[in-house]
């Protein structure tokens, strides 16, 4: 049509724009409860109160942990200061593992409850055209959203309920979440039995370990 956008540019700009609209909706949602209880649960769960709280379940303190972090798909949990204070009550070995085990199974939980449940509505209000663009931008880079996304707050949970909408293979997600969890969990649960850690230091580890392992898995996933 003279004067207006060309058809390709059009569909460009809705491939672009659908995703971000899922993302922009989710992180809405879940971001509700973070100013509804957010402050509260930051001063009960943060530093020591962890610790604390996890250590008043006794022998079933690693049942806790692994709640609290599969909980933060709905509410405001601190993750890092609950990967600490498994560190802190299981040493950073055991206490990685389990800490990495409750970053994964919440990662799960989003993806399947998304992949079951949320890619029906998507289609009925977006299309079938739409949700095929998300599946075709989760096949190519999913893996580097996800594995990238495990140490950001909120955006996180948002990324593996996403990979669940577009329908992102399990296994390519499976892996991408454990090269995420997995420098997460074990950085900041040594860093909560040493009792003290450089927030730079540990940011950095935290984002830069994910990517060097999913770079190094990536091709094992290539058709």
């Amino acid at each position: 049509m003279p004067g207006g956008m060309p058809e390709g540019k059009r569909g460009a700009g809705r491939a672009i724009l659908w995703p971000l609209a899922i993302f922009v909706t989710i992180a809405l949602a879940l971001g509700v409860p973070f100013l509804i209880w957010g402050e509260s649960l930051q001063a009960n769960l943060s530093d020591e109160g962890a610790g604390v709280w996890l250590e008043s379940y006794g022998t079933y303190a690693w049942a806790g942990g692994i709640g609290l972090l599969i909980a933060d798909l709905a509410i405001p949990v601190p993750t890092t200061a609950v990967m600490a204070a498994l560190g802190i009550v299981y040493g950073p070995l055991l206490g990685g593992l389990i800490a990495t085990a409750g970053s994964v199974a919440s990662g799960l939980l989003g993806y399947g409850l998304s992949r079951r449940l949320g890619r029906p509505l998507v289609a009925r209000l977006l299309g079938a055209e739409s949700l095929a663009e998300g599946d075709r931008l989760f096949a190519e880079v999913g893996g580097w959203m996800v594995a990238l996304s495990r140490w950001l707050p909120v955006v996180s949970e948002v990324v593996a309920c996403m990979a669940g909408l577009s329908r992102m293979r399990f296994g390519v997600f499976l892996a991408a979440l454990l090269c995420g969890s997995a420098p997460l969990g074990f950085v900041f649960a040594t860093i909560g039995e040493a009792g003290a850690g450089s927030p730079l230091l540990t940011l950095g580890i935290s984002a830069l370990a994910p990517f060097l392992l999913w770079a190094l898995l990536r091709p094992l996933f290539k058709k």
